[in-house]
């Protein structure tokens, strides 16, 4: 067993850079099959999910080759083969393949997705989009087949039902290769998707309008090889924001694209956090008599639901009662109990959590239970005096690209060990 333990109540200063997006390039490595050549990716984060998706595209028959933050892959000798329902299964994002296999073979058998236990995630919207574009559906087993009787996919006008990212993504690689237009409407307007548009894009797509809620596909015969530039991880900068607000002595966290985090940052001026914005950049000061506010998620380019967990220990720093409402996914809820294991004064009341503060905590075992309650309980274990020991760690390494060297690098007592 792994944990994390974090000897807490210790300033912390110095400089945190963010690595490339989580949500992005779990959605950019299995669009590469698309391509005809090499494809090689630029800023790609150490996580464990990232991890899987390369042995998920060997096992596949694709050449893989990584240096520190380069990944190249040949995806030309990708075969149309079932996928294994056991890295499958780890994580959510493995539905990204049923797109591009769709797209390039015109069939998919691929394992049910994984990851986070956040409450309903369908697919049905992922499926909708494939049927309409002549795909059909069953299952064997643990797998999911997709398949269109040996004729390529073809372009359709599909309306999505709820504003979905991962719908919308999958969708938008099927249709890079289909035959004809696709018009996605009521279309998710997430960075991520137009990162991976931009991918697509200069590997030969035609494809408009991602970041509005109507994106146009003019399906392509073929797509070849390019090299592209993760954007950063807004979710991961917006955690280190949350840290060095909650325990920094000044902070500077790089590689952060303030557009992608406005409706986080005026949460955190409400409260009070004084920060510089720079261009690539920001600077958080050492805080003092912040403000307790009520946060309600909503799709972007509102308060991100990945971001509701990671400010909920800054929160807890706060004067006065405040409340958090998550319209995204209503179980995710499940970091509240652990930090009042913790000595928060913070509970689940219906619909929202509830919070009083200002608040102590105190280190305690607890447990991640999911890969964004995980970083909370990161910062909270840094804010707590004493010892907290983190398990489950495997959701945070999920996510978190070398989370314990950059924390002891802003000189935060923090390590792994392995039992």
């Amino acid at each position: 067993m792994r944990k994390i333990i974090i000897n807490g109540g210790k300033p912390l200063s110095g400089e945190v850079a963010v690595s490339g997006a989580k949500n992005s390039v779990v959605a950019l490595i299995p669009a590469i099959i698309l391509a005809d050549d090499i494809v090689t990716l630029d800023g790609v984060p150490a996580i464990s999910d990232v991890d899987s998706l390369i042995d998920i595209m060997v096992s596949m028959g694709a050449k893989v080759n990584r240096d520190g933050e380069t990944l190249e892959i040949d995806p030309r000798g990708v075969k149309d083969v079932p996928m294994p329902y056991g890295k499958i299964n780890s994580l959510r994002a493995s539905y990204y393949f049923y797109g591009s296999l769709l797209g390039r073979f015109g069939q998919a058998v691929v394992g049910l997705p994984g990851g986070c236990d956040l409450g309903p995630r369908p697919i049905d919207l992922h499926l909708k989009a494939f049927e309409a574009m002549g795909a059909s559906i069953s299952y064997e087993g643990e797998s999911m087949r997709l398949a269109t009787d040996g004729e390529p996919i073809h372009g359709a006008h599909i309306y999505m039902d709820t504003v979905s990212v991962g719908a919308t993504i999958n969708t938008m690689i099927a249709a890079a290769k289909a035959k004809g237009r696709t018009v996605i409407e009521n279309a998710a307007r997430e960075p991520e998707i137009i990162d991976v548009a931009t991918l697509l894009n200069n590997m030969g797509a035609h494809i408009r309008g991602a970041g509005t809620d109507v994106i146009v596909i003019e399906g392509v015969e073929t797509l070849h090889g390019t090299r592209h530039q993760v954007i950063p991880d807004r979710i991961e900068a917006g955690t280190y924001i949350a840290m060095a607000a909650a325990v920094g002595q000044g902070i500077r966290v790089t590689n952060v694209l303030y557009e992608h985090l406005e409706s986080y940052i005026a949460k955190l001026e409400e409260m009070g956090v004084r920060m510089t914005v720079e261009e690539d950049s920001i600077f958080v000061e050492a805080q003092e008599n912040l403000k307790a506010v009520s946060v309600k998620t909503s799709p972007y380019p509102g308060f991100a639901t990945d971001l509701q967990q990671p400010i909920t220990p800054l929160l807890l720093t706060a004067q006065g009662r405040g409340a958090i409402v998550d319209t995204i996914y209503e179980k995710r809820v499940n970091h509240v109990p652990e930090m009042a294991r913790m000595g928060a004064d913070i509970s689940v009341v219906g619909s929202q959590i509830v919070y009083n503060g200002p608040n102590q905590l105190s280190g305690a075992q607890v447990k991640a239970t999911d890969l964004r309650a995980g970083a909370a309980l990161v910062i909270a274990g840094l804010m707590a005096q004493g010892k907290t020991e983190i398990t489950n760690i495997e959701f945070i390494l999920r996510g978190y690209s070398n989370i314990i060297e950059k924390l002891t690098a802003l000189g935060a007592d923090i390590q792994l060990v392995e039992e």
